[in-house]
């Protein structure tokens, strides 16, 4: 799982690096330009993750948070060059 926050119509479709919550927890920032309209931004959010991963669209998957910021979505795929990607992302 993929802990993320989404700033919908953010003016463009990126992943802007790893942020921290109020309760210290660390997520993926990213931005789509889509608005929250009809699951057009959970969508996008899809599609930003996947090509930054550098995998197939259909490997990202939301699972929680469709009305909501923060999201969690499901990677599949091999889990240490998931891992290793996400930690280029990171910084």
């Amino acid at each position: 799982m993929v802990q993320l926050r989404l700033t919908p119509k953010g003016g463009r479709d990126a992943i802007d690096g790893v942020g921290e919550l109020a309760d210290g927890r660390k997520v993926l920032l990213a931005r789509v330009r889509a608005a929250p309209e009809k699951g057009a931004a959970n969508a996008a959010v899809e599609g930003v993750l996947a090509k930054a991963l550098g995998l197939p669209r259909s490997a990202v998957t939301l699972v929680f948070g469709q009305t909501a910021r923060l999201k969690s979505l499901r990677v599949d795929g091999d889990v240490g060059e998931i891992a290793a990607r996400l930690e280029a992302l990171a910084g």
